[in-house]
């Protein structure tokens, strides 16, 4: 018996990757985060699997229904998110399973800030203006952010925020990043990204708190913030320069 952990992607169905979908297909259990997962990733279940939402229960409660699968040799599909690499809670729930002697896999999803640059039709990396990219988000009531991870210290470095679960923050956010960034350093936030009421605002650190204010965004929204996101006039990457020499371009030099 295995818990397969499954990253659903970031809302769109058509999203989550194959082999989660395979996963979803296989497994007589499937336990699954309806707040914020859609359920039309249900269908791909067995007919007969039983579905549990935890949106309600407490880890002690999902601990419990893993024990019980366990208990009558059945595998679980848990169904989280985006992907399981951040901000999605499977650390304390793969602690537990080894506690309980219980096998697991992971099956990455597509993030949400990848699904949110798609929405602004954006690359996050430009050639000469941004080559980072930092995701994080700000203290909130289920965790606080470490000593030293502020959003001036990410700030500070120029890099394009990705900042997470900090909507009902933004003066917060607008106060800390107008010093480094300035007034007029564009913002763009995402709502929904990739589900089919997706929203896109666009702003500048001066002006987003207004746009926002006239249709209030309360959750599930991605906030990004630097120069990069509007950059036009900037160089064309090397990489497919035509002096540009590389092992798999096959040609000789000019």
């Amino acid at each position: 018996m295995k818990v397969h952990f499954i990253g659903a992607g970031p809302g769109a169905v058509d999203l989550i990757t194959v082999r989660g979908r395979d996963l979803l297909a296989c497994c007589p259990v499937c336990l699954f985060a309806g707040s914020i997962v859609p359920r039309e990733l249900l269908a791909y279940c067995p007919s007969n699997a039983r579905i549990v939402d935890t949106a309600p229960m407490s880890l002690d409660e999902i601990e419990a229904e893993y024990a019980s699968a366990k208990a009558a040799d059945r595998d679980v599909a848990r169904l989280h998110s985006g992907d399981l690499s951040v901000w999605s809670a499977v650390a304390e729930q793969m602690r537990r399973l080894d506690r309980l002697s219980i096998e697991y896999t992971l099956t990455p999803g597509v993030p949400s800030f990848a699904a949110a640059a798609a929405a602004l039709g954006r690359e996050l990396t430009i050639p000469g203006v941004v080559q980072s990219l930092v995701l994080t988000r700000v203290s909130g009531r289920a965790s606080a952010m470490p000593v030293g991870e502020t959003l001036a210290c990410f700030g500070a470095t120029g890099a394009t925020l990705a900042i997470h679960l900090a909507i009902h923050a933004l003066d917060r956010v607008v106060a800390e990043l107008t010093p480094l960034y300035g007034g007029d350093c564009p913002v763009a936030i995402v709502v929904r990204a990739s589900w089919l009421d997706e929203r896109v605002v666009w702003g500048t650190l001066a002006t987003i708190q207004a746009e926002v204010a006239k249709a209030p965004i309360d959750r599930t929204a991605l906030i990004f913030v630097g120069p990069g996101l509007i950059a036009q006039d900037f160089r064309e990457s090397a990489l497919y320069d035509t002096y540009y020499q590389r092992r798999f371009r096959g040609r000789d030099a000019f």
